[in-house]
C-alpha cells in the first residue's frame, strides 16, 4: 500500500477503504509518512469530504493511535461532557460537581485552553496546590471516593490527532466536518467514558454556523452509536458571550455563583439542560422534568457547591475559595468602561470580545504563554439591554494599564447599538441523539 495512491484516490472523489484509513493513521504516528503527504490528504478530504463509515473509520483508527484509557475499576456509569468551546463558557466548573452530587461519577481529561482563556484545567489553577495531573490511580480512586475526578489529558491519548490538528492549522483545513467529528470524539472515547454530552455551539463566538453546528451534532452522535456509546448533542448559542464573565478566575467565581443556586440565568438555563441530559443517559433520571427537579435541589441545598469543594481538596488543593471567592486571584488594575450613546444594545460580539480578554492576558495564542489567571473581562450589559451615555459596559482587568489602554477600543467596538430592543436568540437551539 502506498500513501500516494490513498492522496490520489481520494482526490478523484473516491471512498477510502478501512484499510488504506488505518495504514495512514499508523503511517502518521511512525513517521514514516511525511507532513507533506498528510498535507496532501488533509487537502482531499477538505474538498471531497469523507462518507459516514470512513468518519467512523477515521475516528477509531485515531482512537487506538496511542492510550486508550480503562475505567472499568470506576462503580457505576461514567459521564463525560465536551463542549466546542466559546467565549465565557465555563460550563464544566457547574456541570461536573452538579452532576457528581446526583450520583453520577463524572471521569473528565480536559485540555489546556488556546486562544481567549484557559481551559477547564488551567480554571482550576486558581486554588492553590492542586494537582491536575493525576496518575491513572488517583484519577480512578477519586472517581471512586468523590464521585468526580478532572485531569489534565495523557500526551499518549490520540496522538494521531496531534499531528493533524499541527497540520490542519497551518493549511486551511480546519473547517471540515469529519476532521473535526473524528478529532474530538476520538479523544472523548479514548477517554473511557460510557456515556457523552457534547455542547455544540453556534454564532460569533464559536467556528460553527447554525447548518455546520447541526452537522457536527449528527455526525458525532453517530460515530457515538457506531462505537457503542450513548452520546447526546445540544446546539447551543455563542452569539453573545455565556454569562458575564471572561477570564479564569472571574470564571470561576461566575461558576462559584451558580453552584450557590444563583449565577446568570443564561449560564445557568444551559449547565441545567447539559446536566438533565447527563443524568437522563446515566440512567439517574427518567426524563428532563424529573432530571431538572433532582439538580435544581442540589443547588439549593448546597451539595453541588460541596462536591466542587471535595473534588478541589481530592486533587491537594485548598478549597478556601469555594466558600470565600474573595481569595480568588484579584488583578492589579482594572477599569469601568463607559458607553458613549444612548440606545439598546442589538449585538454584542463575542468572538471581539473573547480577542480582547486574550490580548488582557486571560488566554494564551501557543502553547508556552503563560495565562494570568486574574485578567479578564466582566459585562454589567448584554444584548437586550438599554444603556445610557455614561453608563458602564464592562470592567477590564489586567496586570498594568498598559494592557488596558490597548484592548479598550475592541471592547467598545464590541458593542452595536440601536434604537429599539433586540430579542435574543433561544439558548438551546437543537439536540441530536443516537442510543
Amino acid at each position: 500500500m502506498r500513501m500516494i495512491d490513498i492522496i490520489l484516490k481520494k482526490r478523484n472523489g473516491l471512498a477510502l477503504s478501512s484499510d488504506e484509513i488505518h495504514f495512514f493513521i499508523s503511517g502518521l504516528v511512525d513517521n514514516s509518512i511525511p507532513d507533506y503527504q498528510t498535507s496532501a490528504l488533509l487537502m482531499a478530504i477538505y474538498f471531497k469530504g469523507m462518507d459516514a463509515r470512513e468518519t467512523v473509520d477515521l475516528t477509531r483508527a485515531m482512537m487506538y493511535s496511542g492510550e486508550v484509557i480503562d475505567l472499568s475499576g470506576i462503580d457505576g456509569v461514567k459521564a463525560d461532557k465536551h463542549s466546542t468551546g466559546g467565549v465565557g463558557d465555563k460550563t464544566s466548573l457547574v456541570l461536573g460537581p452538579l452532576v457528581a452530587s446526583c450520583g453520577v461519577k463524572v471521569a473528565k481529561m480536559s485540555g489546556r485552553g488556546m486562544g481567549h482563556t484557559g481551559g477547564t484545567v488551567d480554571k482550576f489553577a486558581v486554588f492553590p496546590g492542586i494537582n491536575m495531573e493525576l496518575s491513572r490511580e488517583t484519577f480512578i480512586d477519586n472517581v471512586n471516593r468523590v464521585g468526580i475526578a478532572i485531569t489534565g489529558q495523557s500526551a499518549q491519548l490520540v496522538p494521531a490527532d496531534k499531528r493533524i490538528y499541527a497540520l490542519r492549522d497551518v493549511t486551511g483545513t480546519v473547517e471540515q466536518i469529519s476532521l473535526i467529528a473524528s478529532s474530538i470524539m476520538s479523544k472523548k472515547l479514548a477517554s473511557g467514558a460510557d456515556v457523552i454530552v457534547l455542547d455544540v455551539k453556534t454564532g460569533s463566538g464559536s467556528f460553527n454556523t447554525l447548518e455546520s453546528a447541526r452537522l457536527l451534532a449528527k455526525t458525532m452522535t453517530e460515530i457515538a452509536a457506531n462505537m457503542g456509546k450513548k452520546a447526546v448533542a445540544i446546539i447551543t448559542d455563542m452569539e453573545q458571550p455565556l454569562g458575564y464573565a471572561i477570564g479564569n478566575a472571574l470564571e470561576v467565581q461566575e461558576a462559584i455563583d451558580t453552584l450557590r443556586g444563583g449565577g446568570p440565568e443564561d449560564l445557568r438555563e444551559i449547565c441545567l439542560v447539559l446536566a438533565a441530559e447527563m443524568l437522563m443517559l446515566s440512567g439517574f433520571a427518567p426524563d428532563e422534568t424529573v432530571a431538572r427537579k433532582i439538580l435544581e435541589e442540589k443547588l439549593h441545598n448546597g451539595e453541588a457547591l460541596a462536591k466542587l469543594a471535595e473534588l478541589v481538596i481530592a486533587q491537594g488543593g485548598d478549597a478556601a475559595a469555594v466558600f470565600d471567592p474573595t481569595q480568588l486571584p484579584k488583578a492589579v488594575c482594572s477599569i469601568a468602561l463607559a458607553a458613549r450613546q444612548s440606545g439598546y444594545i442589538t449585538h454584542l460580539d463575542a468572538r471581539t470580545i473573547g480577542n480582547a480578554a486574550m490580548q488582557l492576558g486571560a488566554g494564551r495564542k501557543t502553547k508556552e504563554e503563560n495565562i494570568d489567571l486574574a485578567a479578564g473581562i466582566v459585562l454589567h450589559k448584554k444584548t437586550g439591554d438599554f444603556v445610557h451615555a455614561g453608563e458602564v459596559l464592562a470592567t477590564l482587568h489586567a496586570a498594568s494599564m498598559e494592557k488596558i489602554s490597548g484592548t479598550e477600543e475592541l471592547v467598545l467596538s464590541a458593542f452595536a447599538f440601536g434604537t429599539e430592543k433586540t430579542e435574543t436568540q433561544k439558548l438551546v437551539l437543537g439536540r441530536e441523539g443516537i442510543f
